[in-house]
């Protein structure tokens, strides 16, 4: 089974960048391009990965909201790590996900919503 690794595209393209910046995103474009052709690949549709994740993360209140973030559906995920531990502005994360600027805003908030609810915890007292 030949896999695409993001990395061996990196090597092998002879892209020449503009700045660092540049081709940090070009290498977060490809990695989300083909975790989506992993996610429409054969291989995921037949088969589940049952081992656990684990988090190399020292601090306990920083894994608990690392462990939530997770939870959330991918589309608050990808835009919460994005703002959050990349530190990208709503409009790079806009283009990098390629949608509206207002969607990105929009998919925050509501992330934001639902981790509070989670942290006070409310979905369990509903």
């Amino acid at each position: 089974m030949k896999f695409p690794y993001v990395f061996v595209k990196v090597f092998k393209q002879n892209n020449t960048f503009t700045n660092s910046e540049h081709e940090k995103a070009w290498i977060i474009r490809v990695t989300i391009n083909e975790c989506k052709d992993f996610m429409r690949s054969f291989w995921k549709k037949r088969f589940c990965c049952t081992s656990a994740v684990t988090l190399a993360i020292e601090n306990t209140e920083n894994r608990e909201v690392v462990s939530l973030v997770l939870e959330l559906p991918e589309k608050y995920r990808s835009v919460v790590y994005l703002y959050y531990f990349e530190n990208y502005s709503t409009a790079e994360i806009a283009k990098l996900l390629d949608r509206k600027e207002t969607t990105v805003r929009t998919q925050m908030k509501r992330a934001r919503e639902l981790l509070k609810r989670k942290m006070i915890g409310g979905f369990d007292n509903e």
